[in-house]
């Protein structure tokens, strides 16, 4: 595959790092020169040092020039503002993409896409990576064995603490996040809950700011139900002092509990509660993942396996992203936050 990046910042550096193989980056794109700049060199040395190539990556500062290039894969890691856009000119230019999580700052933003993916045969990923940690795809894997039995309810929570000067960074100014907590790391949570348990049926719950002196949300509250009462109850913070997370996924048989993410959230683990006839403590097998996080280069093989196939995109389409922002919304309005949208 060809690939271009627009966006060259953190998140451009880890899609980048998972780039193996026989694929070439060959386009980079970022407002500011120098993050393109940067990016170029080491990806030009790790080419030659660990394959052999020699190549000059072009680069650029308009995302528009970089779609015009000879190129598979548009992967878009903007600030949320921009994903959408991007995404859609991508499309529209007969590009596959790669599209950062929410994928844009409200779901309107979204429905020219699938039109355009439509129009144009071509497939659009959303960076909802966490479905490809080892954990998560474990825990997946075994509730799929049918032991579990069915989901009675899903408990989630994500959080960190942020850090000086975090109501003052662009996650702050809705006009360029779409909001605070809830959209950022509460659309992790929402998209697991989604593909563990389908869509739900009533949305309710808040968000609130209750310590960092910005416009958008540190917190958010989350109740999903299904028409039959099942039920999701997610929570995400960056009022949470230390890294968490978990994931718990209560069977009628078994309980799946999945915590941490590696790093400051904790080496990752998948704990199996697996009740017995008599009841009283469970049978408990557990699993820990302590080599990193392998999610985002899972990620980008299966959608080239998508490509090459010529099949759905697997796990995380745009259609997901859109049905995630509505619940983000949804929850924006019931706290009078809208508005400021």
């Amino acid at each position: 595959m060809r690939i271009g990046i627009v966006g060259c910042g953190l998140i451009g550096n880890k899609r980048s790092n998972a780039i193996k193989g026989n694929h070439d980056i060959v386009a980079l794109c970022d407002t500011d020169i120098k993050k393109a700049e940067r990016l170029k060199a080491q990806r030009e040395l790790n080419d030659k040092l660990n394959y052999g190539k020699v190549h000059d990556i072009f680069v650029t500062t308009d995302y528009k020039e970089l779609c015009e290039y000879d190129l598979d894969i548009v992967i878009v890691s903007t600030l949320n503002a921009k994903l959408s856009e991007i995404t859609l000119y991508a499309v529209s230019h007969d590009k596959h993409v790669i599209v950062e999580k929410p994928a844009g700052i409200h779901s309107d933003e979204i429905t020219p896409i699938l039109e355009a993916i439509k129009k144009n045969n071509v497939k659009v990923k959303v960076g909802f990576n966490h479905r490809y940690h080892p954990a998560l795809l474990k825990a997946r894997e075994i509730f799929d064995s049918g032991v579990c039995g069915p989901i009675m309810f899903i408990r989630g929570r994500y959080g960190h603490g942020g850090r000086v000067g975090y109501d003052r960074e662009w996650r702050a100014d809705v006009s360029l996040s779409g909001g605070g907590e809830t959209i950022d790391q509460g659309v992790h949570l929402i998209d697991l809950a989604r593909w563990f348990m389908g869509d739900f049926d009533k949305v309710e719950g808040f968000a609130a700011t209750y310590f960092w002196d910005m416009p958008v949300d540190d917190n958010g509250f989350i109740s999903l139900r299904k028409s039959d009462g099942r039920a999701a109850w997610l929570q995400v913070s960056c009022t949470e002092w230390k890294n968490m997370f978990s994931f718990e996924i209560y069977c009628k048989d078994a309980k799946l509990a999945v915590e941490g993410l590696g790093g400051s959230y904790g080496v990752e683990t998948l704990k199996v509660y697996q009740m017995l006839p008599e009841m009283g403590p469970p049978d408990t097998t557990i699993y820990e993942y302590p080599r990193g996080d392998a999610s985002w280069e899972k990620e980008f093989d299966e959608f080239v396996d998508d490509i090459v196939n010529d099949r759905p995109v697997h796990m995380g389409d745009i259609e997901d992203a859109y049905k995630t922002l509505k619940i983000v919304e949804q929850i924006y309005a019931n706290s009078n936050l809208q508005e400021k949208r």
